[in-house]
């Protein structure tokens, strides 16, 4: 969960259930090929559906039930998994295993959850009213997965810490909530997801990649590699004390790096966050951008109200026309709480968020206050700001706080990359281009020769 000292991403409530869908297909030609019976309509462009419960077949219990591998590198039939583990499946699974070419793992210690056929609008008991799917430990996904634990959850669904049993590998899975909302919202993130390994197939660029994707039990599920914290989580093991310049600038280094291939591809990620950071180990300065859920095509644009508010851009609080320099804004807000341990625009409200952000870079020009759509909401007539009391008290004032003061330093190449991001006009912020030439990213020291060599921060306990 996120801290409640974070700001959130904005989610709408609509929801509407969705049909079954059919058995999923595998990602890309690059992958490995899916165990699962394939339609060219399955992912991005609608499904085929079932829209029944099926009625399954009776299982004997007297079949011998030999022991599991623990990872299970050959496939077994749907036929052959019946004949030797029909014991351990529900009824319902008995029937549902037949739609799948290859079974990886059935689940046999799992206490299951049994489909009910008077809770269809419950997707048949396997659903909370919130439309999560109710995961049991152990269980498989998809007869191929297996689940070992959870990873977090959000207003999206869940995320799972599996075994794949087909690779051996252990695996992050977005478990998506079963409403039309969410699963529009996921479509767009796999899209995206598979767009990045076409575009950066030797995984140069610090993106998460996507190892598969597939419907089980009318959720979406997106496979992902395993990572370790994130970067707020990362902060909070150091008592919100922050880092070292030279740690920040490995760090800013392989963020930029994941923003050029985005801006290369005009996408917009829209919610760059130090939560949206992961560290690929523990002990080790290598990081992945993650979270793709909110990102769009530059000209896909469909939400006005995005990013965490923490980390939300002038223009997206002003309601004025925005694009990729969002995310660069973003990243100039991340680099400054991991100099300081806490955020530099930490507003209870998007007024006061607005004015927190006044408080270190003054007053926008005129010109940028006369594009707003919601000027009135932060400014009066003669485009002074509205005085905004937080929930202690407080008033911020313009300009009362220098960025030097702020972030408690004088490396001047530090300020420098950091303003250059903090622009209030998106036009003269720094590209992700500018950023990798900027003299701050430039410099080479004995700590930050290699990129992943072990750093000098506290000790991470393993996840």
């Amino acid at each position: 969960m996120v801290s409640p000292l974070h700001g959130q991403a904005p989610a709408s409530t609509s929801s509407v259930d969705l049909p079954p869908p059919i058995p999923p297909s595998s990602i890309t030609s690059t992958l490995p090929k899916s165990s699962r019976r394939t339609s060219s309509s399955a992912n991005l462009q609608g499904a085929t559906f079932i829209n029944k419960l099926p009625v399954p077949p009776t299982a004997s219990s007297s079949s011998p039930v030999p022991t599991l591998p623990s990872t299970a590198r050959s496939a077994k039939t749907p036929q052959t998994a019946l004949k030797y583990y029909g014991p351990y499946l529900t009824k319902y699974e008995c029937k549902e295993i037949l739609e799948y070419n290859e079974v990886y793992f059935i689940g046999p210690h799992a206490k299951k959850v049994p489909a009910r056929h008077d809770q269809p609008d419950n997707n048949f008991g396997y659903d909370d009213d919130n439309g999560d799917y109710r995961v049991t430990m152990q269980d498989h996904l998809a007869y191929r997965y297996e689940v070992l634990g959870a990873l977090g959850q959000g207003s999206f669904g869940q995320v799972l810490k599996c075994l794949d049993h087909k690779t051996g590998n252990t695996v992050a899975i977005k478990l998506i909530r079963n409403k039309k909302r969410f699963h529009a919202q996921a479509l767009t993130e796999v899209k995206i997801l598979k767009k990045l390994l076409d575009w950066d197939p030797e995984d140069k660029y610090h993106t998460l990649r996507m190892t598969d994707y597939f419907y089980f039990r009318h959720h979406l599920c997106v496979a992902c590699e395993c990572m370790s914290m994130n970067l707020y989580e990362f902060i909070k093991k150091n008592n919100f004390q922050g880092f070292s310049v030279s740690l920040i600038r490995r760090f800013a280094k392989q963020i930029v790096q994941a923003l050029i291939l985005l801006q290369r591809h005009r996408v917009i990620h829209c919610d760059l966050k130090p939560e949206n950071i992961l560290l690929k180990s523990p002990g080790r300065s290598s990081i992945k951008v993650i979270d793709f859920g909110s990102s769009c095509f530059e000209s896909e644009r469909v939400y006005t109200y995005i990013q965490s508010r923490f980390y939300r851009a002038p223009e997206v609080i002003l309601g004025i026309s925005y694009g990729m320099p969002i995310d660069m804004w973003s990243l100039g807000c991340i680099l400054a709480e991991l100099h300081t341990g806490i955020p530099i625009f930490p507003g209870e409200s998007e007024q006061e968020q607005l004015a927190c952000i006044m408080e270190v870079m003054g007053v926008p020009d005129r010109y940028l206050i006369d594009q707003s759509s919601r000027k009135k909401l932060f400014f009066d007539s003669h485009a002074r700001p509205r005085p905004v009391v937080n929930s202690k008290g407080k008033r911020r004032r313009p300009g009362a706080k220098p960025l030097e003061q702020v972030l408690h330093s004088n490396d001047e190449q530090f300020l420098d990359f950091v303003q250059g991001c903090l622009q209030w006009d998106p036009a003269n912020r720094m590209t992700p281009k500018d950023a990798l030439e900027h003299e701050w990213i430039q410099q080479r020291s004995r700590s930050s020769h290699h990129a992943d060599m072990a750093y000098e921060a506290p000790p991470i306990v393993p996840m």
